[in-house]
């Protein structure tokens, strides 16, 4: 059966939809020297002895390369490779400049940071329609616990662990209910736990909410404009306001420079620098203690989808709050 050339574009779709780990495959020749590719091929074969497989288009420039050499090693890349995949899939550059690389078996080299590595002895060659299929038996290999990166319909995405929803009690609500499933109602309670545990530090120098807030965000940008804080404290519902700053002065933490209007500039103090040192540690170890249960690639893709959350929100938004593709952005 041949793809009729109007299906063509279907059929990858389909193929698409099944998700992938991606990997990079690079061997080494006297002729060529280091070469690599970027691969989504890679599959196991079998466990005693170990191999593993791969394939090659037999368009591609590396082929002859790939076809000769007695080694090659495959590397799975670990989410936070993007780029490297985007490297060794472009033609016609130096893939290996300014990157840091090890030797392994036969001189092929290595790439560091990836979630796992095998390096093997080419055992055989198949073709396979319009590629050709490598087989290699393994000789040695590294894994790292790193989440890998995935590609799915066309994308890069995240792996993330499926985590088992605990049974609830008896006496809970319905997971249709308020409390359950309602999304505000789970982001304001998750902000108010995570606040539970700042807020002791933030008593002990007299500090409301609104108060940290500023410190914060001149610990990030000191010497801002009335203005500027004003614009930026606008996401959290806040706004600057003599009281809070001559609160924020009278506990020596900040400076006002000029007379209380948009152009003034508010610095913080030396006092005010060793607040914003202590309580930024207590906020990351706040953070560290909610995250306890999540991989990386979870929680990456919790603060992806609130930061898309929020600057999205802005469109509907009565207030103008500043995007997170700014100076807030992580």
């Amino acid at each position: 059966m041949s793809i009729p050339a109007d299906q063509i574009r279907s059929f990858r779709n389909a193929l698409g939809a099944f998700a992938t780990g991606v990997t990079v495959v690079t061997t080494r020749s006297e002729e060529s020297g280091d070469v690599g590719l970027t691969a989504n091929s890679f599959n196991s074969v079998s466990l005693d002895p170990p191999m593993v497989l791969w394939s090659l288009a037999k368009t591609s420039k590396a082929l002859s390369t790939f076809m000769t050499s007695s080694h090659f090693a495959v590397h799975v890349l670990a989410s936070d490779q993007e780029a490297l995949s985007t490297r060794f899939a472009r033609a016609g550059t130096d893939k290996f400049a300014d990157l840091p690389i090890d030797r392994g078996v036969g001189a092929i080299p290595l790439l560091t940071h990836c979630s796992a590595r095998f390096q093997c002895r080419t055992a055989f060659r198949y073709e396979g329609g319009d590629h050709m299929i490598f087989v290699g038996q393994v000789e040695a290999f590294d894994h790292w616990e790193r989440p890998p990166l995935v590609f799915h319909a066309g994308r890069y995405a995240s792996a993330v662990r499926v985590i088992k929803t605990p049974e609830a009690p008896s006496d809970a609500e319905p997971d249709s209910s308020f409390s359950q499933d309602f999304l505000i109602y789970l982001l304001g309670r998750a902000h108010h736990q995570l606040f539970l545990q700042l807020r002791n530090s933030l008593r002990r120098y007299g500090l409301s909410e609104d108060g940290w807030f500023v410190l914060s965000l001149l610990g990030v940008a000191n010497n801002r404009t009335l203005d500027e804080l004003g614009r930026l404290l606008a996401y959290t519902g806040k706004g600057i306001t003599y009281d809070l700053l001559a609160s924020l002065g009278a506990a020596g933490f900040v400076k006002l420079a000029g007379f209380y209007d948009p152009h003034a500039r508010v610095e913080l103090t030396d006092a005010g620098r060793r607040v914003v040192i202590e309580l930024v540690a207590a906020a990351r170890a706040a953070e560290d203690h909610a995250q306890r249960n999540l991989d990386d690639a979870q929680t990456h893709v919790l603060k992806h989808a609130l930061r898309q959350i929020i600057n999205d929100s802005q469109a509907v938004s009565p207030v103008a709050v500043p995007s997170l593709e700014g100076e807030l952005d992580e």
